[in-house]
């Protein structure tokens, strides 16, 4: 990442982490929606679907290309929050981690303390996208939960009627469903997420150019990487975290532990991955994006400000 520039208040850089952080939220949705969309419906009903261009022709001859899209109103939400979330409490746990080790708040930290940044970064990051990930699942498994008989046909499928049925039925805190399962996730997640990326920008820098000097090429690899090593590290838990959030939607109330021993035992570890090939397919690009878009705009917006 770039290194805070000298003279902006720390209110200041906050603000840009956070702007910066909302951009790449949004090109990375619009980039990897339709893989999302086929990895939550594999991942919840495994059984439905043979593989993913099974998923994926099964879902284009019924829902049309607008349901590779189901759920991109709450996704944009999610990301956007949890990115900008993420993103400005990264920049302050770096500032933690420089304190904690003895380092001037402008020194450079290794990769492995900006990955332990990111790790703590996570648990504000989780708080922020729990209840919009709860609603982006429960639409993008909307049709699979009405034809397997778990929810009725006329059951509504808009987010509003979505968050309608949590709260009435749950109440506020129903909204956090599956947050145990989110923070399992995210934390060891975003150490591989920004620990790979930051060492595939440190593989790129080998010919002497400084971090904050590549370009799009390299950002987009190193952001792919980084999003290829997240998703190896935690997708079981991933699986998991789909499954309470979706199945609660039909009164199906389990913690982790019991969601996750009951899938083994009935379905088998094949089942803990189902989905996994259109997440790693659509961790480069979107993860690319979101990196990209942080970068750059990171970048416009520090030369703008130090002007």
């Amino acid at each position: 990442m770039p290194q805070e520039k000298k003279g902006l208040k720390p209110q200041v850089q906050g603000a840009i982490d956070l702007t910066a952080g909302a951009t790449g939220g949004i090109a990375c949705v619009y980039t990897g929606q339709p893989f999302d969309t086929v990895k939550v419906k594999m991942q919840t009903f495994p059984y439905m679907y043979k593989n993913v261009l099974d998923c994926a022709l099964k879902t284009s001859r019924e829902r049309g290309i607008r349901g590779f899209y189901q759920g991109t109103t709450p996704a944009l939400m999610a990301h956007i929050s949890e990115n900008a979330v993420l993103f400005l409490s990264y920049g302050f746990c770096q500032r933690v981690v420089r304190s904690l080790t003895g380092l001037d708040s402008k020194a450079e930290l290794s990769d492995i303390q900006k990955a332990a940044s990111g790790s703590f970064a996570s648990v504000f990051a989780s708080l922020a996208i729990c209840p919009t990930e709860l609603v982006k699942c429960r639409l993008q498994a909307m049709h699979e939960m009405k034809s397997s008989g778990k929810l009725e046909k006329g059951h509504p499928s808009t987010v509003w009627a979505v968050i309608k049925n949590v709260l009435k039925t749950d109440g506020p805190l129903g909204l956090y469903q599956g947050l145990s399962s989110t923070l399992m996730r995210e934390m060891p997640g975003y150490f591989f997420f920004f620990g790979g990326y930051e060492f595939s920008r440190t593989l790129f820098t080998r010919g002497g150019r400084s971090k904050d000097e590549l370009g799009v090429i390299p950002l987009m690899v190193s952001g792919g990487f980084g999003g290829a090593c997240l998703w190896i590290a935690v997708y079981p838990i991933d699986c998991v975290k789909s499954r309470i959030q979706v199945l609660s939607m039909a009164g199906q109330q389990a913690g982790f532990v019991s969601t996750f021993r009951k899938i083994l035992m009935k379905e088998g570890v094949k089942a803990i991955y189902s989905g996994l090939t259109p997440t790693m397919i659509r961790a480069f690009p979107a993860n690319g994006a979101l990196f990209l878009a942080y970068e750059l705009s990171r970048r416009a917006m520090m030369d703008y400000m130090s002007d």
